[in-house]
């Protein structure tokens, strides 16, 4: 019996969850392996739920027809699959691999397991910089919509998020370099700004701008299309490229700065290039879907303690992990009040936080 759950003579029965232990961790390529294969069939699953059910086996002749042109048009089935489930697979894939994968960049290099990619600005400076589209666009930006069109809340979002992190940037910046835990205290700092600029907006709207602000602000890929998919899942691509590349420096970082430097790493050039990465991924996924939180607090979590700290597998399976995460939330989120569907932001919280927690009970007295 497990020493730590033993009962003395008499006690009540000791809570289930007190019996809970993270496992035994796993070599690196086996937890890849079987991530990529839970991502599989989570993309499997998560395509036929919806209000419109296509049932599992139809599937592999709905992907035949893609390169077919039927006599009498394409189906039903095929307009929903095609138009409507694939965009909004493909962009929930880029978007949890893009949260899951900054976030485990965050936590390397502020070598700190709470660190998350809003510590930075990027997810605040998105959402302000949406509500001022939102609310102000149509008095301060009136030709704006007119020129960009659909795409005038998605670039004002990237830039936003991508200005606020340039300027945590700048204000961490020093004599000797950028100082983490001024940028740490910095991205604090700007968040709560950003939180009352959101405030502010939110007394300034109408009905119809609250309404919109706040459907953006809780997160949804309900907005999926082909043209917005392709832009976040080619900077994911870019971000995640770039982003694997840093694994071993990120190791060497882990052992303090000063070793990371005996070691031959340009501490400098890490934090610049995570941060652009980081930024670039997160500003990309949250300028599309709204603000989709916990996934890359909690995706990175899980790796670790499946596989330990090496970053050569941190942060690939994080990418695989949000995914899947994002994805089981998505499907959930449309369905479970199927015709209606409830925010993907919420449900992540919801089901995130509960479970964040029981892996911190799980691991404590374990060394992240």
């Amino acid at each position: 019996m497990n020493p730590a759950v033993a009962q003395r003579p008499g006690a009540p029965p000791a809570p289930a969850w007190r019996a809970w232990r993270v496992p035994a961790r796993l070599p690196g390529p086996v937890l890849l392996a079987a991530l990529a294969l839970l991502l599989l069939a989570t993309l499997l699953f998560a395509a036929g739920q919806g209000a419109y059910s296509l049932p599992l086996q139809e599937l592999p002749a709905l992907l035949a027809g893609a390169w077919s042109a039927p006599a009498d048009g394409p189906s039903g089935a095929q307009m929903v699959f095609f138009h409507i489930r694939l965009p909004r697979l493909v962009l929930g894939l880029a978007a949890g691999a893009g949260l899951g994968l900054a976030g485990a960049l965050m936590q390397g290099l502020f070598r700190n397991p709470l660190a998350d990619p809003g510590l930075i600005g990027v997810s605040s400076g998105a959402a302000l910089a949406a509500g001022v589209s939102i609310v102000l666009g149509s008095v301060w930006l009136p030709e704006l919509p007119r020129a960009l069109g659909s795409w005038t809340l998605v670039l004002m979002a990237f830039g936003g998020g991508l200005g606020v992190t340039g300027l945590i940037y700048l204000l961490a910046r020093g004599e000797g370099g950028t100082r983490v835990g001024l940028m740490l205290l910095a991205g604090i700092a700007v968040n709560a700004l950003a939180g009352a600029g959101l405030g502010l907006l939110s007394f300034l709207a109408t009905d119809e701008q609250l309404r919109s602000l706040q459907f953006w602000l809780l997160g949804s890929l309900g907005g999926a299309r082909w043209s917005a998919v392709a832009l976040v899942a080619g900077l994911t691509l870019v971000a995640g490229a770039v982003g694997l590349g840093l694994a071993r420096p990120l190791n060497a970082l882990a052992l303090g700065e000063a070793q990371a430097v005996l070691l031959g790493v340009s501490v400098q050039r890490v934090q610049r290039t995570a941060i652009a990465v980081a930024a670039l991924a997160v500003g990309a996924v949250t300028a599309t879907t709204g603000i989709i939180g916990f996934i890359g607090l909690v995706a990175p979590h899980m790796v670790r303690l499946l596989a330990g700290p090496d970053h050569r597998w941190v942060l690939p399976g994080s990418a695989l992990l949000g995914a899947v995460l994002v994805l089981l939330a998505d499907a959930v989120a449309r369905t479970v009040v199927a015709p209606a569907e409830l925010p993907l932001g919420v449900l992540t919280a919801l089901v995130g936080v509960p479970f964040f927690l029981l892996l911190l009970r799980g691991a404590a007295g374990r060394r992240l």
